[in-house]
């Protein structure tokens, strides 16, 4: 026999698998995991304690009036206006769900399957313009149609998405004109 498999024949083979410490490894990356999850449930929860002082949201009206427009598409979340970053999570607005929008004389009326509906009237719209992100939600460049509005003494952003993206110019060229005859209207009285 050649040196090299004579010595290959006297060693013994290491042990294939140490059970207890892959298991222990396991174990400690699980909590691991679970301990994270767990602070960002906190951290969310703690936020919503933070922005308990939002008023309930507004609900619809019986008579929306004539629909102007209508689309479906995904709601992206709220925000702090001005502050892409700062998600407002209180009363369900920080939740991403589906969303069938109507916009009508009397306001936007925002219907999530799964989430809390609301209901902005024509009196809190102050703004709608084209972005490219809001809260974790990041598009490209008019991407996403972003609606300013009052909730309480506080302004909001609410960042949606439409199935058919070439609609967000025509929402965005139909609110402003809404909100900018409603100004007028109020500043003649």
């Amino acid at each position: 026999m050649t040196p090299l498999i004579s010595m290959a024949a006297e060693q013994k083979s290491a042990p294939v698998t140490d059970w207890a410490g892959r298991i222990g490894w396991l174990v400690g990356l699980i909590l691991f995991v679970a301990l994270i999850y767990w602070l960002m449930r906190e951290g969310w929860k703690w936020r919503a304690t933070l922005q308990g002082d939002l008023p309930e949201l507004p609900t619809a009206p019986e008579a929306l009036g004539p629909v102007k427009l209508s689309m479906s598409g995904r709601y992206h979340g709220s925000t702090t206006a001005g502050q892409w970053l700062d998600r407002i999570v209180a009363h369900g607005l920080g939740t991403r769900s589906r969303v069938e929008l109507t916009l009508t004389e009397a306001g936007l009326d925002v219907v999530r399957p799964g989430a809390t509906d609301f209901f902005v009237p024509l009196a809190a719209l102050r703004e709608a313009r084209l972005d490219k992100g809001i809260a974790g939600k990041v598009l490209t460049e008019g991407g996403l149609l972003v609606v300013t509005w009052a909730h309480g003494d506080k302004l909001l952003d609410s960042g949606f998405r439409s199935d058919r993206a070439a609609e967000h110019n025509e929402w965005v060229d139909t609110l402003n004109s809404m909100i900018n005859k409603s100004i007028d209207t109020e500043g003649a009285r």
